[in-house]
């Protein structure tokens, strides 16, 4: 066999395994059959905040719906609640009416009356929401109050701590990071913020107008000075 009859050969042979290897990737696509990994972490303290856990547990009472309105046990313990939602920085509470239960009108009235007890007792009217719910023909069902807190429980740390001398790897302790999460989680005020963002207030608006009627006219927009900020130290009341 001559040498140019070997040469085109060896020529048809790479074509042809050029192509069964293009061919296996374009049916077997990118990653398929294969498990996709976790991201890995940035920083190794990164792996740490994944671990900590939120869970959420319901804080309800249940009150008799009466025609003559809230009783004085009820206010006590709409009075808890509301010092217990304050406490835990919930985002809102339910106040919930029988449906298709007893007396309908006497359901609703109790629930606006409940609301509005709610409302007098520090909670922001936005955050107290009215609903109802299925009471199955039960003529007992109770006006249902309550709301959502949250725990977060942090990774145990110290389990195992390696001997980096023995491995001679440039790595960090995997307990590294651990002690920060924990205490994450063991001081953050709402755990739910680690869950999702808190909604965003209301702009105001009446401020923002006049500070960019200011700024048109070329004033100054910040506040005036006070003269208690100056820096003097003030007389003592006689």
């Amino acid at each position: 066999m001559s040498k140019p009859t070997v040469n085109r050969i060896l020529k048809s042979l790479f074509a042809s395994a050029v192509l069964l290897t293009l061919s296996a990737c374009a049916t077997g696509g990118e990653g398929a059959g294969k498990a996709v990994p976790e991201p890995t972490p940035r920083l190794a303290t990164e792996k740490w905040t994944n671990r900590i856990k939120v869970d959420g547990h319901p804080d309800e009472i249940q009150l008799a719906a009466h025609a003559t309105g809230v009783s004085a046990n009820q206010d006590q313990a709409l009075r808890a609640l509301v010092s217990r939602w304050l406490s835990a920085e919930a985002r809102e509470i339910v106040v919930s009416a029988p449906l298709g239960g007893g007396d309908p009108a006497v359901a609703s009235r109790m629930a606006m009356a409940v609301r509005e007890r709610l409302v007098m007792l520090g909670a922001p009217a936005p955050q107290v929401r009215l609903v109802g719910y299925d009471a199955a023909g039960n003529a007992n069902a109770a006006v249902r109050v309550g709301f959502e807190y949250f725990v977060a429980e942090g990774p145990r740390c110290g389990q195992h701590w390696e001997n980096l001398t023995a491995t001679r790897k440039n790595e960090t302790y995997d307990n590294f990071g651990c002690a920060l999460a924990a205490n994450l989680a063991a001081q953050i005020a709402s755990p739910e913020d680690l869950i999702r963002p808190r909604d965003s207030t209301a702009i105001d608006a009446g401020r923002r107008d006049t500070v960019l009627g200011k700024y048109r006219k070329g004033e100054t927009t910040s506040s005036a000075k006070d003269d208690q900020a100056n820096g003097a130290i003030s007389k003592a009341i006689n």
